[in-house]
């Protein structure tokens, strides 16, 4: 039953991934320029006489929306795989691959949508994201294992 609850969060965020994946290219658009308007907002509020490059700035939440959604998957995974037991390299390197084969067939899925592209480009960057989140990950699990090994020689 353990195994199932640390697999839960990695099968609903893929299906959340997967979802949006699906979107049609105009609703994805949409959905990229509400985000980009409330970043705008907020971010005016503290520099009213600011002026923001739409296009660039639209661009750059939807490659980061790439990064932080697998980066988020890559941590997902891989607790998943160590079970909250020992990390090891093999475990890391288990969740990046899953996670490449996930980013690749995401990609492969959004071809076939409705204003939407498969690209190289977009597998890198989610990569990239799963890779920074499994290292991020790997390295508070051993950091916080340290520490508990160093309280307990204390003792």
């Amino acid at each position: 039953m353990k195994k199932f609850i640390l697999w839960l969060p990695v099968i609903l965020w893929m299906l959340l991934i997967f979802y949006l994946s699906h979107q049609p290219g105009a609703a994805s658009s949409e959905l990229s320029s509400g985000v980009t308007d409330a970043i705008i907002k907020f971010a005016s509020s503290f520099i009213p006489s600011a002026d923001f490059n739409l296009d660039f700035l639209e661009h750059f939440v939807r490659k980061n929306a790439h990064f932080f959604a697998y980066f988020i998957l890559g941590v997902f995974v891989l607790n998943a795989l160590s079970r909250g037991k020992r990390m090891t390299v093999f475990k890391a390197g288990m969740a990046l691959i899953i996670c490449i084969l996930y980013a690749i067939s995401d990609e492969l899925h959004q071809y076939f949508i409705p204003g939407r592209s498969a690209e190289v480009r977009d597998v890198l960057i989610d990569s990239s994201g799963a890779l920074t989140g499994i290292l991020i990950f790997s390295l508070i699990k051993s950091r916080s294992k340290m520490k508990r090994m160093r309280n307990y020689c204390k003792k």
